[in-house]
């Protein structure tokens, strides 16, 4: 025993533990969760007409006195298979707005429908990868004495690509307060879809929710140069929503000239501060329109909504996006495992955060995402179903739910997280044979598929 690891020692006992079937059943529960919570409580439910007692469970029963439940991070960084979890919901969610499902209907795919992609501005040229990265004829230094081009070819991998040409010339500050008005911009963006329809077709731009709406779901992709991009499904519905068929004028050709008119025009001021003045905030130049079609050309629905998740689940380690933990000193910043490039924009949110006129954005609690405050995806209420109530689904199918008309009485307390050593390395297990069982699920139901189209054929 004494020549095993810690955490094959720890797996041993926990083994030999009488309670072992029961504790691998949670972990099963939780699909392998890497930092599950722990509870500990009580549940009743009971019929409220006849007052008899339905079900009771108390956690007294269970190994250690605690239940585990996922901790539901986003991040494959953190935990891979809650990461997958929830890749897999932001694709049912996307897709659902695409093709109809979870209570939307199927008429949704002969909406208007796009898939855009809007660019932040530039903030100081950056090395770029592919072909020369930016050759200039004259050469020349800038003012700090750096060149001014660059005639080396990079791979994608290279460490230099993304990195400012010379870090004193490049914009740090218009780089973190465009970050930190992101959400802003956007939100002027789609106003801005809004009445560039209405106008087209003679409406007062009041009236245009009597007559369309505008559903969306958007991700926000971090650049190599560690800048946001938004990914974006548009859809245009009628007044009442996705059951609702726009009016005739609403055409996929309209809603691309009124994205295009719109990303061009919006326009977000910041606050004014007597160290930065006030600066002027745009969508950057390139601009990406491509309408979603039903009849088998342009991009297709289920490559748009995976290409979506996709970005959902990447860590800081994968995007160049800073941490994957909020920074709680300015002194963590010199101790995160960042290029410079990023410490430098981290090191901007935390300056800047100090300065009474930038107070509402909060740049020092959003310093480890480089100033981009909120979630990662969000979309309009009338797109499609939510995350909870995908969870709800789940649930259900699972019986975890308790039948309409009782009532319940929950007593919870939060008691830890995480795993031991040994109990880290078999949930790492378990989570990796639920992630071969889906995969061999998923190529079972290919080669039905093949079969059944070979059939098709020969009949």
């Amino acid at each position: 025993m004494r020549q095993l690891s810690e955490a094959d020692r720890d797996a041993i006992r926990l083994a030999q533990d009488p309670k072992f079937a029961r504790w691998l059943d949670q972990v099963r529960a939780t699909g392998g969760c890497a930092h599950p919570i722990h509870l500990s409580g009580s549940t009743t439910t009971w019929d409220p007409a006849t007052g008899e007692v339905l079900r009771h469970y108390d956690t007294r029963d269970e190994p250690g006195e605690r239940l585990l439940i996922r901790c539901r991070n986003r991040r494959a960084s953190v935990c891979p298979p809650c990461s997958r979890l929830h890749a897999g919901d932001t694709f049912h969610l996307v897709r659902a707005g695409l093709i109809g499902g979870k209570n939307v209907p199927p008429t949704v795919r002969n909406r208007p429908r796009l898939f855009i992609t809007l660019t932040a501005p530039s903030f100081g040229p950056v090395h770029r990868a592919g072909d020369r990265c930016r050759p200039r004829r004259d050469g020349g230094t800038c003012e700090h004495g750096r060149p001014l081009g660059c005639g080396a070819v990079h791979e994608e991998t290279a460490p230099l690509v993304g990195q400012p040409l010379c870090p004193d010339c490049y914009d740090y500050v218009a780089h973190v307060l465009w970050h930190a008005h992101a959400g802003k911009l956007w939100d002027r963006f789609t106003r801005g879809v809004r009445r560039h329809l209405a106008t087209s077709v003679g409406l007062p731009q009041s009236r245009f929710p009597n007559h369309a709406r505008l559903s969306f779901a958007r991700v926000a992709e971090y650049q190599k140069r560690a800048a946001v991009h938004v990914h974006a499904v548009v859809r245009l519905d009628g007044p009442a929503g996705p059951a609702d068929e726009p009016p005739p004028w609403g055409t996929a050709d309209r809603l691309t000239g009124a994205v295009h008119a719109s990303a061009q025009r919006v326009l977000v001021h910041t606050p004014y501060s007597p160290a930065v003045g006030q600066l002027a905030l745009r969508w950057g130049t390139q601009l990406d329109v491509r309408p979603l079609q039903n009849d088998g050309t342009g991009p297709d629905d289920d490559a748009v909504a995976a290409y979506i998740a996709k970005y959902v689940t990447k860590g800081a380690s994968e995007t160049g996006a800073g941490t994957d933990h909020s920074v709680l000193i300015c002194t963590d910043i010199d101790t995160a495992r960042v290029n410079s490039h990023v410490r430098a924009l981290m090191r901007a949110c935390w300056r800047l955060g100090g300065l009474p006129e930038y107070a509402p954005l909060r740049l020092r609690a959003w310093a480890h995402t480089l100033g981009y405050r909120g979630h990662i995806l969000t979309k309009s209420r009338a797109y499609s179903a939510t995350y909870a109530a995908l969870r709800a689904d789940r649930a259900e199918q699972h019986g975890h739910d308790d039948p309409p008309g009782t009532a319940a009485d929950a007593r919870w307390r939060y008691t830890g997280f995480g795993h031991t050593y040994g109990a880290a390395l078999i949930a790492a297990g378990v989570a990796q044979d639920l992630a071969d069982s889906r995969q061999v699920d998923m190529e079972n139901r290919r080669d039905d598929a093949r079969v059944g189209a070979g059939l098709g054929a020969e009949g």
